[in-house]
């Protein structure tokens, strides 16, 4: 008998981890079925299909087109979207992941017509009930029949929470993602030598989360930072489209002057720059690994981060959004400094034992 899974992606760290997932899916041709659901929360090609392309995920059999609007209107129309596929494909599993908007109406919609869910990356808090995504991860958490967690400090939060049955740490599947295409990505991507940059000669930037680019206040000091390491060290910046646009919103296109500015990033050409990088500047929870797992030493702008082992090891340093405080973490950082190499997110094999589970529970 065939096990059914529906898998719910649209974000571009969905993207990359269900590229994992899915060819482990493809291991058991017979026994297992993926039909993959884009809802189309990323809708810029560069931040969408051609993940899709590189990272050789299963064509999405339907694609919602859902972008733009605000929180409401977004995850309802998802919503409505994801319970006809559901009511249509009757898939013995709902497997979502993260903490988007697309996971939520994911979830939500499985748990209503009583599908079972499996959560990949279950358990993660960041305690800031203000961010949108640990609203998604808390009420994705409640509803899931499976919580697969990626560290045991993921596996306390849910039993502080009263939740313990169906909890499992099976390692970040973005250690797993590290691990198989960090070659891969030096040998084929030419990133540094169209951008010019030196091993180890320039710092990577991202920024795009709510609390930073919705704040002039916020995003002024972030932006203001990064044009003060530039005089020192080039600053590389992908920049996201809501990034962009909420910049020149708030009339801070100038402070982006002394700034390498680029298009959204082809998935290898990011993770080539995030190992050549000599330090990275982020708010992104997936950066924040990705620098930990290659080794780089991160500076996280936001006031809190779910991916405590990276801070308790020295790897990672929470400045918030203040300029002073980003400053002072690179001038530490550029002095060079001993890091702890544990290894807290499992041994690159949580793919494997997802669909384990899966497969066991089905």
């Amino acid at each position: 008998m065939t096990c059914k899974i529906l898998t719910i992606v649209g974000a571009r760290p969905q993207f990359i981890k269900a590229a994992a997932v899915s060819r482990e899916i493809l291991k058991h041709p017979g026994r297992l079925e993926e039909v993959m659901v884009h809802t189309g929360q990323h809708y810029d090609p560069n931040m969408s299909q051609v993940f899709f392309d590189e990272l050789e995920i299963p064509a999405p059999k339907y694609n919602l087109e859902v972008s733009g609007g605000g929180h409401g209107a977004m995850t309802g129309r998802m919503l409505e979207g994801i319970e006809q596929i559901l009511l249509d494909e009757k898939p013995d599993w709902v497997l979502i992941y993260g903490d988007t908007n697309s996971t939520l109406a994911g979830a939500l919609a499985a748990a209503k017509l009583h599908i079972p869910v499996a959560h990949v990356e279950a358990g993660l808090r960041s305690f800031n009930m203000r961010m949108p995504e640990e609203v998604n991860r808390i009420l994705a958490d409640r509803v899931s029949t499976l919580l697969l967690c990626p560290t045991e400090v993921a596996v306390e939060n849910l039993a502080k929470e009263g939740i313990t049955h169906g909890v499992d740490n099976v390692g970040d599947v973005m250690y797993d993602v590290a691990l198989y295409y960090r070659d891969r990505a030096r040998n084929s991507s030419q990133i540094l030598k169209t951008l010019n940059l030196p091993e180890k000669g320039f710092a990577l930037a991202t920024c795009h989360r709510a609390e930073n680019t919705d704040s002039p206040e916020r995003l002024n000091e972030i932006l203001g930072a990064l044009s003060s390491i530039a005089a020192q060290l080039p600053v590389v910046l992908p920049l996201h489209p809501r990034t962009r646009k909420l910049i020149s919103d708030h009339k801070l296109e100038h402070l982006l002057q002394e700034l390498t500015i680029v298009e959204p990033l082809a998935f290898l050409d990011m993770v080539a720059l995030e190992q050549a990088a000599k330090v990275i500047l982020t708010d992104s929870g997936g950066v924040q690994k990705e620098a930990f797992f290659y080794q780089v030493p991160c500076i996280t702008m936001r006031d809190e981060t779910e991916w405590v082992e990276t801070v308790a090891l020295g790897w990672n340093h929470i400045v918030g959004a203040s300029k002073t405080r980003i400053l002072e973490a690179f001038a530490q950082l550029s002095n060079g400094q001993q890091n702890d190499l544990s290894a807290p997110y499992g041994s690159g094999n949580a793919s494997h034992l997802i669909i384990r589970h899966l497969m066991k529970e089905a």
